[in-house]
């Protein structure tokens, strides 16, 4: 038995050397023979064709799902990578089992004079090359793919789909979420994606927050994203504003409002820093010890003004949570501009803008008041919210009208259907995103909103502004109206 295994190894060995065949060829003609090696082989080749045939579909744009452009960019690089990096550990397996066929195990060399080896080389270089291209032009489309809003927006659709959708509307919606949540330099993207890996486990595992917090103490500092475009020092001196409103009991002219804001900044005619900017102007810095993760309930306010003074605001009888130490915080445009994209409207906001447009009849008594019921309601789901608002609105105007509504009806059945496409805009009732949940900073709350009030909670300007933040010599944070605007000249 062992003489007739010594002899077809020999065969073997005399047909090898008839045929020219070094370790090379041992090694390339054995990977073939190997399940590891053709799995190799096999998962470069699908991978590249589908990778090429995905980025001309996109280019294309003959595809326009999100999860297509995962597979492509995310999931078949990483496929390609990994069957180059099975060819050759299959050759070098193939390598290690040559003693069992009685094969030597000699050095590996590359002689170019060997026609051969320079016929191998050249094909290598020419793979290398078109690999090397092939994952070059995927990476960069990948990353692009991955720093787009529609990736932000729309691969996480069912988590996302609050902010995504305030942003799509919002002023900053031709701006990509990583110019202001990431901004530019490496340092700042590798954190993002390190922190983005962590989040998908989260989406995977459904243990992400409900609803999601605002990243306000991951954000970048806005001197480095917002300034980039905006320039608080910039003098803007006043800005005229109007609030236009109605009230319940009144639906034929809308409650005007105007104001003139102080925006102020640098006064090129004194050369003094002045208005709303101030807090944020050059060679000044407002810092502040909040309580809270939302920043609402500020404890003590230090500033440093142009001329080199300082000074500290401690809110009278203001006390740290035991186990919290706080974190100081240097004012910036987020303090104030915490909603600069991903703005929420307030039901009375959308029912008055109804009210405005005309898409809410104003000849109806009591509509303004019903229809702020409807959108307030507590509903599950927002399949159950466009399903019942309209009805909602309808059974209210009867018990309001009774028969008579019905020549109300088609403009009730028009309001029905505009409440909904508002609720539909601003609240996810499944993720806990209903009306107020993100609130903004600008300006100061109102301090009744119905059924959606939020009274244990101080918004705007008044978390400082409010007379209770007092020095050392007693002089506090004013609350004084004209310090912000006026009313136009």
């Amino acid at each position: 038995m062992a003489d007739s295994d010594n002899n077809r190894t020999e065969n073997v060995n005399l047909a090898d050397e008839k045929l020219g065949k070094g370790p090379w060829g041992y090694i390339i003609r054995g990977m073939w023979r190997s399940p590891l090696g053709l799995m190799g082989v096999t998962l470069t080749t699908v991978s590249i064709t589908l990778m090429v045939i995905g980025v001309i579909f996109d280019m294309l744009g003959l595809i326009e799902n999100p999860y297509a452009n995962i597979f492509t960019y995310m999931i078949l690089p990483g496929g390609m990578v990994t069957g180059l990096l099975l060819i050759p550990i299959a050759g070098f397996l193939r390598r290690r089992q040559w003693h069992r066929f009685g094969i030597p195990r000699e050095h590996l060399h590359i002689n170019l004079s060997d026609h051969r080896h320079r016929k191998f080389m050249i094909v290598f270089i020419v793979l290398t090359v078109i690999n090397v291209c092939v994952l070059g032009i995927i990476g960069y489309e990948g990353y692009h793919f991955t720093d787009s809003p529609y990736f932000c927006g729309q691969v996480c659709h069912q988590v996302m789909a609050p902010e995504y959708t305030v942003y799509q509307r919002s002023a900053h919606s031709n701006v990509a979420c990583v110019e202001c949540h990431i901004g530019p330099g490496a340092q700042w993207f590798v954190r993002a994606k390190i922190s983005g890996l962590r989040q998908v486990a989260a989406v995977l595992t459904d243990s992400y927050s409900k609803p999601i917090p605002a990243p306000v103490e991951h954000l970048r500092p806005a001197r480095d994203t917002c300034e980039h475009c905006h320039w608080p020092d910039k003098f803007h001196g006043k800005k005229v504003k109007i609030f236009k409103h109605f009230y319940n009991d009144d639906l034929a002219e809308p409650a005007v409002t105007e104001i003139a804001l102080h925006i102020g900044g640098r006064n090129p005619e004194n050369d003094k820093f002045e208005g709303i900017h101030w807090h944020v102007s050059k060679d000044v810095e407002v810092r502040y010890l909040a309580t809270d993760a939302a920043r609402t309930d500020i404890v003590k306010v230090q500033v440093k003004r142009p001329d080199g003074s300082r000074d500290e605001f401690v809110k009278t009888g203001a006390e740290i949570p035991e186990g919290e130490a706080g974190e100081w915080r240097v004012m910036d445009c987020i303090d104030c501009h915490n909603r600069p994209t991903h703005i929420y409207d307030m039901p009375e906001q959308v029912v008055d803008f109804g009210l405005l447009s005309r898409v809410i009849s104003r000849d109806i008594p009591g509509i303004r008041e019903d229809s702020l019921t409807a959108i307030t309601g507590d509903y599950a789901t927002r399949e159950e919210a466009d399903a019942k608002i309209g009805s909602v609105l309808m059974e209210l105007q009867y018990k309001r009208h009774g028969d008579d509504v019905e020549q109300y009806r088609a403009d009730i059945e028009k309001t029905g259907r505009y409440l909904a496409e508002g609720y539909l805009a601003n609240c996810w009732p499944e993720t806990r995103v209903v009306w107020g949940t993100y609130q903004g900073h600008l300006g100061h709350r109102s301090e009744d909103y119905g059924n959606y009030q939020f009274a244990d909670t101080t918004f705007g300007c008044f978390r400082c502004h409010d007379e209770e933040h007092e020095d050392s010599s007693g002089k506090v944070i004013k609350q004084e109206c004209d310090l912000c605007h006026d009313e136009p000249q």
